[in-house]
């Protein structure tokens, strides 16, 4: 018979030694596996005489037990050893700055919206939104269109379908709409609500906002951005036209002095109508605004003409205006240097991340914008 206190007394050094957990189970295959030396001993039981048993059995039993409770308890200091040592060597050093993150950024289109809505605010210009789906009163007829303009036919427009009333509802093609809508509101002889802030004239208003037309090139794309410039009041000429925008053009592309020239045109809700030139270079590839000897358009405005004032319920022969219309993704493409207008509205995170602006960059010194 095998020394039952001297296998114990082995046994149990091993298991306190046992380093690590695979080294543990080792010693518990040694032990009480189905080849193990106390496996073997329970098996001896079956092949001795009762009164062998009844000495035998419980020393075995109890062998077996303290054995296995042994190794439990080290398994357990085992496991509590190997997760700190985990927790040590996988600490969260905080001093360390975080991982980069990917950042957003102000599409250019939004920073030139709000560096203009900035610079006409400080002029006193108020701010008006109208609707993108427009009806054919607000979007021509009200504006002096006449019924066979070609802006009316659908290779220019986007109709959309007729409605139960049979009207037929369009994207507004441009953002002329919202003067309409302000100075019918505004105007208390109409018998129209006041719509505040604005009130019956004098009116100053700035309406920007989205517009379409069935258009696309490197510089025209089916959607876009405009805005529209409003004044009423009385005694107004086509000198307070031009003062306004060469004052805007000098803050916005952020020049001393800027040299401007009109040129005759014709809009249907202005009369007289002009189109306005910033003097520019283009040499080396590029247009440098406020310098050189070549001009480039960059906006188109005029007198609001006598029918439009007219349909709104204002007397023209008292109330005057001037009305002016800005592309302001191309204003952004000129600004800062953007080829091709198609590449805004591209939906292209390596564009936006070379061409977009920090929310949280330094004011611009010239509109107090970031």
């Amino acid at each position: 018979m095998t020394d039952l206190a001297a296998l114990e007394a082995d046994l149990l050094a091993r298991i306190a030694a046992a380093p690590a957990a695979a080294a543990l189970e080792a010693v518990r295959l040694e032990a009480l596996g189905k080849s193990g030396v106390v496996s073997a001993l329970l098996k001896s039981l079956g092949a001795m005489s009762p009164d062998e048993r009844r000495v035998q059995g419980p020393q075995i039993n109890g062998l077996r037990d303290r054995i296995a409770a042994a190794i439990a308890e080290r398994r357990s200091v085992l496991e509590d050893a190997e997760l700190d040592a985990r927790l040590a060597a996988g600490r969260l050093d905080l001093s360390l700055p975080a991982p980069p993150r990917r950042k957003g950024a102000v599409h250019p289109t939004m920073q030139v919206m709000d560096e203009m809505i900035a610079i006409f605010a400080e002029m006193g210009f108020a701010l008006a939104e109208g609707p993108d789906i427009e009806d054919d009163f607000h979007n021509f007829t009200a504006l002096n269109f006449p019924p066979r303009h070609p802006a009316r036919e659908m290779h220019d427009t986007f109709f959309l379908q007729p409605g139960p009333d049979g009207e037929q509802k369009l994207l507004r093609t441009h953002t002329s709409p919202i003067q309409i809508r302000v100075m019918r509101k505004g105007n208390a002889e109409v018998g129209a609500p006041q719509f505040e802030p604005y009130r019956a004239p004098p009116i100053r208003i700035i309406g920007p906002g989205r517009v379409y037309r069935c258009d696309s090139d490197a510089t025209h794309t089916p959607m876009f951005h405009q805005m529209e410039g409003l004044v009423i009041d009385r005694d107004i000429h086509m000198g307070h036209l031009k003062w306004t925008l060469d004052q805007f053009i000098a803050r916005f592309f952020e020049l001393e002095g800027v040299v401007t020239r009109f040129r005759p045109h014709h809009f249907p809700f202005t009369e007289p109508s002009a189109e306005m030139d910033v003097q520019c270079d283009r040499s080396a590839g590029q247009i440098r605004i406020g310098e050189g000897d070549d001009w480039l358009e960059i906006l188109g405005g005029g007198m609001v003409h006598p029918n439009i004032i007219r349909n709104c319920g204002l007397d023209p022969d008292q109330w005057q205006g001037f009305a002016f219309g800005l592309g302001v993704d191309r204003l952004a493409a000129l600004k800062y240097g953007m080829p091709d207008l198609r590449d805004m509205f591209a939906s292209d995170t390596r564009w936006l991340a070379h061409y977009g602006f920090s929310a949280f960059a330094a004011p611009n010194p010239a509109t107090g914008l970031s």
